[in-house]
């Protein structure tokens, strides 16, 4: 089994920053791939951003979010990071790390979810 735990959500006001943290364990080499998602209150569950865990590294970044937010992988496969700078309220959701094998296409065939971390950005 593989189990995965965010972790550095919290209340800022507009124009700060945070960083998340995905941390697997477990069996976390049924996974090489790690992405973060968001939900809004109200909103649908929206993804964020991606990182391949080993060979090429490769990131992206959902298009709008690509100058403010940056994710990077920690010294081992286990825990991947999410910067969030220049927040806004409108980043205000809960956080949710997901994992699973990479797919040709380059994206991750999520299998493992998180429970979620709280954000919330004051005006």
């Amino acid at each position: 089994q593989v189990q995965l735990a965010e972790s550095g959500g919290g209340s800022v006001q507009a124009g700060g920053s945070l960083r998340l943290s995905c941390t697997g364990s477990g069996y976390t080499y049924n996974y090489n791939c790690v992405g973060w998602f968001r939900q809004a209150p109200g909103k649908e569950r929206e993804w964020v951003a991606y990182i391949h865990t080993d060979g090429d590294h490769n990131t992206d970044i959902a298009y709008d979010l690509k100058r403010r937010l940056t994710i990077a992988q920690g010294n081992t496969k286990s825990t991947v990071y999410l910067q969030l700078n220049s927040l806004t309220p409108d980043d205000t959701a809960m956080y949710y790390c997901a994992a699973g094998p990479r797919m040709i296409v380059g994206t991750c065939r999520y299998t493992y979810w998180g429970r979620e971390t709280q954000v919330t950005v004051s005006s």
